[in-house]
């Protein structure tokens, strides 16, 4: 059966990618196909070291493929040239970083509105859609805080507010609840559901299993090949269980088992 192209807003067709350094090559990817359709939820997950940054920076429109076809809207970025593609990033894909990169100097509010100016839209209008998407996070009451006067959590909610404010088709999110404690990250990832579930495409970038598990589908990367694709049920990591922590069938649930790989690796880590 032939895919639904229209509906497809990443497509990643035997994509490799090459590094020189002096006479050693490095295969960072290597010849990995996928694609996500508007309005999933996906993450891609992969130890350090495994390609999972460099498809990353493939669908951020940071880097072109030594080989294969990577297209971000029905476009090929490998044919654009750097105007195209910062036009492309700006319009299409929101980033949200594990280190927020807030500027300093400018308060919340100048912050969130900074992409609008790239688009040539005047101020009051910028001004307008920035409160917008504030209000859409809760942080409406922090506008005219700096970034130092804010909680991580509050850095990470303003940063999706500024990956909102273009109204992008992909949110791409590169481990961004891991400079977070476990309460203040599960509030993130609920907050990336929320915007999914409204029709935003989410792609988070993770090596962490419990991000990986709260996301529709998990594409798992190793080696620079994809080692599975799968989809699955969403489960938030650190989310409540019920009493018992049991299931229909009396066997620990898929929550409970979730919170206690993650308690397992914090321990071994």
């Amino acid at each position: 059966m032939e895919e639904d192209k229209s509906n497809t807003v990443i497509m990643m067709q035997d994509v490799r990618k090459i590094y020189k350094m002096g006479d050693t090559e490095v295969h960072a990817l290597r010849g990995i196909s996928f694609s996500i359709k508007k309005g999933e939820a996906v993450s891609i997950m992969g130890p350090s070291g495994s390609g999972k940054s460099t498809c990353m920076n493939m669908i951020g429109c940071l880097d072109r493929p030594t080989s294969g076809i990577v297209k971000i809207g029905g476009k090929e970025t490998a044919k654009m040239n750097e105007k195209e593609l910062a036009l492309l990033r700006n319009k299409t894909i929101g980033f949200v970083f594990q280190q927020y990169h807030l500027l300093p100097g400018m308060n919340v509010l100048e912050n969130v509105m900074l992409p609008l100016r790239y688009q040539g839209i005047d101020k009051g209008q910028r001004a307008k859609m920035a409160k917008e998407a504030l209000e859409l996070v809760q942080m409406e009451n922090r506008m005219q805080h700096r970034p130092s006067e804010l909680s991580g959590g509050q850095k990470q909610r303003v940063a999706i507010a500024r990956a909102m404010v273009t109204k992008p088709d992909i949110i791409l999110a590169d481990e961004p609840t891991g400079a977070l404690d476990s309460k203040t990250g599960l509030q993130v990832l609920k907050l990336f559901r929320e915007i999914n579930q409204a029709g935003t495409t989410i792609v988070i970038v993770t090596h962490d299993p419990g991000i990986g598990a709260s996301t529709d589908r998990c594409i798992r990367i190793f080696d620079g090949n994809i080692q599975s694709d799968k989809m699955q049920k969403a489960i938030l990591p650190f989310e409540e269980e019920d009493n018992s922590g049991k299931g229909n069938d009396g066997k620990d649930s898929d929550q409970k088992k979730l919170n206690d790989n993650i308690k397992k690796e914090g321990k071994n880590a």
